[in-house]
């Protein structure tokens, strides 16, 4: 008789500790629970969430599930399952009615998605981003989850789970997607990925560890290429005055918009402005990338700012932050990364793109300008 590790059908990397709970829960058939899936931005929820819900719609009855090869696994992988109910702030928001609150569609939203199941066992639903839902459509899903069916299977996505209410967090079974060991992330690269070995080492290096970053920044080398320009942007604006910084905050949202799913928006001059301009969601993802490559670059900072500027991930794209480090002092860097995240909190809960850039701004330490 063979054996076989916990979660071998999962596609995702590494989170040997979620594929355990995940894949003793389906063994023991508790499938029909809560499941709070979070970790940081980047590490790869999305992968482990497809990983989940093909456990969740697998048929196969006497193959390691997930099978990956039956009707279930392929269209809960597609996200196209008739028992898959997806939302978010986001959906709710843009299925309002005329008149109708955020909060009123949320709850309209969670009725219909109690409805029971079509071809499945159960029902799967999905809440992205939960921990971005206000407190009053908390509670809404609250009383959802205080009256659990066994036909109903609720998955909250979330990277900052303590912004959920400790009354639903009591009520789920959390599930930790993190890092990945370096190395095992770097032969992923290497073999899925076709990078070279050098190159894939790199990029375990700057993502952290994290697989969902890691991944995306192996198929678009224009991210990389991106994140290498916004940093070298950010290191001379230390020598730059107000003016020049605060002047620099548009250029740097649209140089993200393209990562974050639009053109960039026209000049206030041109005649379609108005009809083209950027939407405000994606001008908010934009900033909140930049904000991302921005706390990056001053962790790097802050490790080669405290005498290990070999240990500094990112080392490989910022070839001046050895030199702009010398003339910071930890205590500094250690008060912009907190501001940093607290600005990036607050581009999560729809603060403004261009004003919270502009507090970064502020908080940024100046160098005297070359000579």
């Amino acid at each position: 008789m063979t054996t076989t590790a916990p979660g071998a059908g999962f596609r995702s990397l590494g989170q040997p500790v979620a594929r355990r709970i995940a894949t003793r829960a389906a063994e023991a058939g508790l499938l029909g629970r809560t499941f709070l899936l979070h970790g940081p931005p980047g590490a790869g929820k999305d992968a482990f969430l497809d990983d989940l819900l093909a456990l969740v719609f697998c048929a196969a009855a006497d193959a390691d599930r997930p099978c990956n090869a039956c009707r279930g696994c392929r269209d809960a992988r597609a996200r196209s399952h008739p028992d898959l109910v997806i939302g978010s702030p986001a959906v709710w928001r843009e299925s309002r009615g005329t008149g109708e609150s955020i909060v009123a569609a949320a709850r309209r939203w969670l009725l219909d998605a109690a409805g029971a199941p079509i071809v499945a066992d159960r029902r799967v639903v999905v809440i992205e981003r939960a921990d971005a839902a206000s407190e009053h459509i908390q509670n809404a899903l609250l009383k959802v989850l205080e009256e659990p069916t066994p036909r109903h299977t609720f998955v909250l996505v979330a990277a900052e789970p303590t912004r959920l209410l400790p009354t639903i967090r009591s009520r789920c079974q959390p599930l930790r997607i993190g890092p990945v060991p370096r190395d095992e992330l770097a032969a992923h690269l290497v073999d899925v990925e076709r990078l070279p070995r050098d190159y894939a080492d790199a990029i375990a290096r700057i993502s952290g560890g994290l697989a969902g970053t890691a991944t995306a920044l192996a198929r678009e080398q224009e991210q990389l290429k991106w994140r290498h320009r916004t940093q070298e942007e950010l290191l001379a604006l230390l020598r730059r005055g107000r003016a020049d910084r605060f002047a620099a905050v548009r250029d740097l949202i649209d140089g993200a918009v393209g990562l974050a799913g639009a053109a960039p928006a026209p000049a206030d001059d041109e005649e379609d402005a108005p009809a083209t301009r950027t939407p405000a969601s994606v001008q908010r993802e934009a900033a909140t990338l930049v904000v991302e490559a921005w706390i990056a670059l001053a962790r790097d900072l802050l490790v080669a700012a405290a005498g290990r500027p070999d240990l500094a991930p990112g080392i490989e794209l910022g070839e001046g932050i050895p030199e702009a480090a010398a003339g910071l002092r930890p205590a500094q860097l250690l008060a912009v990364l907190h501001r940093l995240e607290e600005i990036h909190a607050g581009l999560r809960e729809n603060a403004s793109p261009r004003l919270s850039l502009e507090a970064a701004m502020l908080t940024w330490p100046s160098l005297a300008p070359a000579s």
